[in-house]
């Protein structure tokens, strides 16, 4: 007996199918893929928004080291502050400090005193100079 290649027995052929089919046909083979693809972009596009975006992840960590950066500065105008109240207080309840800061800053002094003012002590020079 002769072997038959199964391969090659004779089916009937099959009538074209319409193009409608086979249009539906491609597009259930493709879909999946395609909507793959899609959703990769979506999701690669999201992120980079989130992480780059006008309000993204650069944006907000640069916001958060200025707050840092801010609320340094008011805690130290704070104490600045707090310290200069505190010598306004002291110069409001002190005679002796008024007329020290008088004396000193203003060079003020009481009638029949004699201020002598000394040149400031002169830098080091440095050598090759």
């Amino acid at each position: 007996m002769p072997s038959q290649n199964p391969h090659s027995a004779s089916r009937p052929a099959e009538p074209p199918q319409p193009l409608r089919q086979r249009l539906a046909a491609w597009v259930r083979g493709i879909w999946r893929p395609a909507g793959t693809v899609i959703v990769i972009g979506l999701a690669l596009l999201m992120t980079w928004h989130v992480i780059y975006g006008k309000d993204g992840l650069s944006v907000w960590q640069k916001k958060r080291a200025e707050d840092r950066s801010l609320q340094q500065q008011i805690q130290q105008l704070q104490q600045e502050n707090a310290q200069m109240q505190r010598q306004v207080e002291h110069l409001k309840s002190d005679p002796d400090a008024i007329e020290r800061e008088a004396r000193e800053k203003l060079h003020y002094a009481k009638p029949g005193e004699v201020i002598y003012t000394l040149p400031d002590a002169p830098q080091a020079q440095q050598p090759g100079k």
